[in-house]
């Protein structure tokens, strides 16, 4: 007898009646609903995949009992997603018709899309293939082929294979990554997506076919490209190409730093970790970041005299507060003699600060600080002159003065960290020559295998989820709930400015993931399926699914110094 049962659709507040073995795209034509409209914008957008009871599915999904569904396009996160996974499809298999005998990395993102390599399979350093330096011709010519399969609108199909039957797919494409992440899991069956007879693992659902792929672009930089991306806001346009050399070269160092140890992809360090090997990564990774440390303090040491003041800026949870101190030891080393001050000190009074486009307070504003006074002081200070310091009080909104004076001697140097330290409206009368500014961020280029980066926001908010849970006692959905609304801040007050710095730290360490999945792992399964939150959560455990954890006794060999223990927990700076 045939099954029957309701879908309630959120997207026109009905239910539907419904037959077993109806696919989502056949639930969404009965329902009229080809597209989504944006609430804010009011614009409207193809639907690309569904949520059903707060899980990401494709379209071609069959929902087998009661549920709820919600239809989602680009303006939705797991839309934008959606559509990056099957856009690389199309770049995967337009690369592999054009050069056979290469294969395509898609290596980490970039502040205006992702960054890709076309790699020679048959020349390798360091256990890498070797970057094929490809022309912009050659980039012409695979831009107008992923335009054709594009135009002939074919489907993508999704379908189980043994382990064995992946590994001969893998094999047969040069993917070793893949298959060291296959073996180092233990899988049995893996989900594999399908076009037009070319197959690969993309760990997140796809569009319905090729034909929803309307707006990319791929600009050459340094030996690959750049694969652009419409712009979250506007879909019709493509997010403008910024050739930030800085932010490229520290990832290019990232990548090195893993090369050091051997790790190209998470199967590597899925296999080091079973070998053993987990306390060894901490070691070296934690070495190199100290080597760091004290290539920016030369850096300072090297302007003493000149530079009096140190700046620090960075995103949320990129370990901002554990560098200054970090680099202040460094500078202590040389015979510097660092002080600190709370940019936050310098907000002004709260019945001064701007609000946002919805009336409430926009504490992230570069207006919520008294520039003014901020100038002022610094001037004083670089001067020679005493001050005293002001200190916020976040209760009652006002700023007090305790009585807390300072001086800067002639072997002094203030470090200060804040969002907007390396916006240069942030301090317009300062001699700039006085002023030493780093950027801070965890810019990870591991992957989880030739196709599939690492998203440097996800590992920022896991990090942020562990250290808001242990410390302010957020739960893992507020955290999650409130991240967009950070992101925001961050794209508005923060990136801009990364090429403004003197130097950039990356924050980001080879076994943080093994680490941070023992400490996340439990939070995000405590999120109940009707949480607001129960979609990221399932992405983010989906993800973790990858990644070995690391042991007990294999964090405690984390040393007390550690960015890591900033978030959690045993740090003795």
């Amino acid at each position: 007898m045939e099954k029957n049962f309701k879908v309630y659709c959120k997207n026109d507040g009905k239910s539907y009646g419904v037959s077993l073995g109806t696919t989502l795209k056949e639930m969404a034509g009965k329902a009229g609903i080809s597209k989504v409209k944006d609430e804010k914008s009011g614009e409207e957008y193809d639907v690309l995949a569904a949520l059903v009871d707060n899980k990401l599915k494709e379209l071609s999904y069959c929902p087998f009992d009661q549920c709820v569904v919600e239809f989602i396009g680009y303006n939705h996160p797991d839309g934008r997603r959606t559509y990056n996974r099957s856009l690389s499809f199309i770049l995967q298999k337009a690369v592999r018709e054009i050069f056979p005998d290469k294969v395509l990395y898609i290596d980490h993102s970039l502040p205006s899309g992702t960054y890709c390599e076309i790699r020679e399979t048959a020349k390798k350093e360091d256990g890498r293939a070797i970057a094929y330096p490809v022309s912009e011709e050659e980039i012409d010519k695979i831009k107008a082929r992923m335009r054709s399969i594009v135009e002939e609108d074919l489907p993508f199909g999704k379908v189980k294979m043994s382990t064995e039957e992946a590994t001969a797919v893998f094999s047969a494409h040069n993917q070793p990554e893949k298959i060291e992440l296959l073996n180092s899991l233990g899988f049995c069956v893996c989900s594999m997506y399908e076009l037009n007879g070319d197959f690969d693992t993309f760990h997140g659902p796809l569009v319905p076919s090729t034909g929803k792929i309307k707006n990319f672009d791929l600009i050459q930089f340094r030996q690959g490209f750049c694969l652009q991306l419409p712009l979250m806001n506007d879909f019709t346009k493509i997010t403008p190409m910024h050739r930030q050399s800085k932010i490229a070269s520290t990832l290019e160092e990232y990548s090195q730093w893993c090369d050091i140890m051997g790790i190209h992809g998470v199967g590597d360090l899925n296999r080091a970790i079973h070998e053993g090997h987990a306390v060894k990564l901490i070691n070296i990774a934690e070495a190199l970041h100290e080597r760091r440390y004290a290539d920016i303090a030369d850096m300072i040491y090297k302007r003493r005299g000149q530079v009096k003041v140190v700046f620090i800026a960075g995103p949320s949870s990129s370990g901002k507060t554990s560098s200054s101190l970090r680099l202040a030891l460094q500078c202590m080393v040389l015979g510097l003699k660092p002080k600190v001050i709370e940019l936050d000190n310098y907000f002004v009074d709260r019945e001064h600060t701007p609000k946002d486009e919805n009336g409430e307070y926009d504490f992230e504003s570069l207006y919520a600080m008294d520039l003014a006074f901020l100038n002022q002081q610094l001037n004083e200070l670089i001067d020679g002159k005493e001050v005293e310091i002001p200190k916020y009080d976040f209760k009652s909104g006002t700023r007090t003065f305790t009585g807390k004076r300072m001086r800067l001697g002639e072997k002094d140097i203030l470090i200060m960290e804040g969002i907007h330290a390396l916006d240069p409206k942030m301090i317009p009368d300062v001699d700039q020559s006085k002023v030493f500014k780093v950027y801070a961020s965890a810019l990870t280029s591991l992957n989880l295998d030739e196709n599939n980066d690492i998203s440097t926001s996800d590992n920022r908010l896991l990090r942020r989820m562990v250290r808001d849970n242990r410390v302010r006692g957020i739960t893992p959905e507020s955290t999650i709930e409130r991240w967009n609304s950070v992101r925001r801040g961050e794209e508005r007050n923060i990136f801009p400015y990364q090429e403004n710095a003197d130097a950039l730290f990356n924050s980001a360490l080879i076994f943080e993931l093994p680490m941070l999945k023992y400490y996340a792992e439990p939070l995000l399964m405590r999120i109940a399926p009707n949480s607001p939150a129960y979609t990221e959560a399932v992405r983010l455990l989906k993800f973790l699914r990858y990644i070995v954890a690391l042991q007990p006794s294999e964090i405690e060999a984390i040393p007390p110094t550690s960015i890591m223990r900033e978030f959690i927990g045993g740090q003795t700076l």
